[in-house]
């Protein structure tokens, strides 16, 4: 491939607030281009919430989010190429996580949408997508893959640095000083996902805007305990969850074996804790003498749960990817226009340190413009 070829990457996460999409060069180094956030419509957004419980239909109504989800994902890589100037020629592939709706890596399947056949077709542009699958096929769990890019791009000699990515899963990196030491990573537990779910169930709000709401709350430590009795949170890595374990069903199954009664706000202070409690739990789970911790991903702007694990984590300091000349909004996206980049140079894409996997492997399915 040629020097300063641009990528594309695109990333739809478990939240569902948007498609996040960026362009970024990986040689003679990285550097991010340019990026955007195209909302997913109403309409769009209930359908694959739909699609993430089982139903009767779920066939027929996935194969038609698959290909609405892909015009969708086409149209965000237009806008962001449009916006920088951008020519679709000068772009040598869109790399496309695509919207998972089944992650079931004890079954040994995961299951993104949004067809990447037509992505090329819409985009004129050669589209990288179905990243997980080959790690799976080698005993991986598929996830998580960012913290690859992670280790390229913000390993340092000087000091071991902690990624938290707090999407609507939540997972950590840790990075060695030392290079000869394994890179660790996986999921947490929940990140925004049960929060997001509450709030809207009881105030009609897509999200908790700075952890207000559960700031305005008290944590009930019986419920706590109770969800932290969970055996995901005490399983070894590698592990990685989903929307399958932290939905809102589950969450009033757990509301519902309380034997008292708790307020709403209460039960958001509750849930930011859960978020806060098992990422520093894991962190200290790995006895750092000294560490730096950055905060990426969409939990990063929520100011309480920043300062409730800036409180957890002390005498660490917690920070964003800013820090470290990276939006944390775009630290996925841009994760997945390096895997692009790594498939089209028939580079391996995975950590099997980190997934579990048998072996490095070169991930994703190439569909030609």
């Amino acid at each position: 491939m040629q020097d300063a070829a641009i990528y594309i990457g695109l990333m739809s996460g478990t939240s569902l607030d948007g498609i996040d999409a960026v362009a970024a060069q990986f040689t003679p180094e990285f550097k991010l281009l340019g990026s955007c956030s195209v909302e997913l419509p109403a309409p769009l957004r209930e359908r694959i919430l739909a699609l993430c419980t089982p139903d009767t239909d779920e066939i027929d109504r996935m194969g038609s989010l698959d290909r609405d989800l892909a015009k969708t994902f086409a149209d965000a890589a237009l806008e962001v190429a449009s916006t920088l100037g951008i020519p679709t020629a000068q772009i040598a592939a869109i790399g496309s996580h695509g919207q998972t709706i089944r992650h079931r890596p004890e079954l040994g399947f995961t299951l993104q949408i949004g067809d990447p056949n037509l992505i090329a077709e819409r985009t004129g542009i050669t589209t990288v997508a179905d990243f997980r699958r080959r790690d799976m096929a080698v005993g991986g769990q598929g996830a998580p893959l960012v913290p690859a890019f992670h280790k390229a791009l913000f390993q340092t000699a000087d000091c071991t640095r902690v990624i938290v990515n707090i999407g609507g899963m939540a997972n950590i990196t840790l990075l060695p000083a030392d290079p000869s030491v394994k890179v660790t990573g996986y999921d947490t537990g929940p990140g925004n996902v049960l929060l997001d779910a509450w709030i809207e169930k009881h105030q009609q709000h897509s999200y908790d805007a700075n952890g207000e709401w559960a700031a305005s709350g008290r944590v009930n430590d019986s419920l706590l305990a109770q969800l932290l009795s969970l055996p995901y949170f005490r399983a070894e890595p590698p592990k990685s969850t989903g929307r399958e374990q932290f939905n809102l069903a589950w969450l009033e199954q757990q509301l519902d074996s309380c034997s008292e009664e708790i307020s709403p706000q209460d039960v958001q202070a509750t849930l930011l804790e859960l978020t806060a409690r098992t990422i520093a739990d894991e962190i200290h789970t790995h006895d750092l003498s000294s560490a730096e911790i950055y905060l990426c991903g969409g939990g990063s702007h929520n100011q309480t749960l920043k300062a409730r694990l800036q409180a957890l984590l002390a005498p660490y300091q917690v920070e964003t990817t800013t820090a470290l000349k990276l939006d944390p909004d775009w630290v996925e996206a841009a994760a997945f226009a390096w895997l692009a980049y790594r498939t089209l140079n028939r580079m391996s894409g995975n950590l099997p340190d980190v997934t579990g996997a048998s072996g490095e492997r070169i991930l994703g399915a190439i569909y030609p413009a």
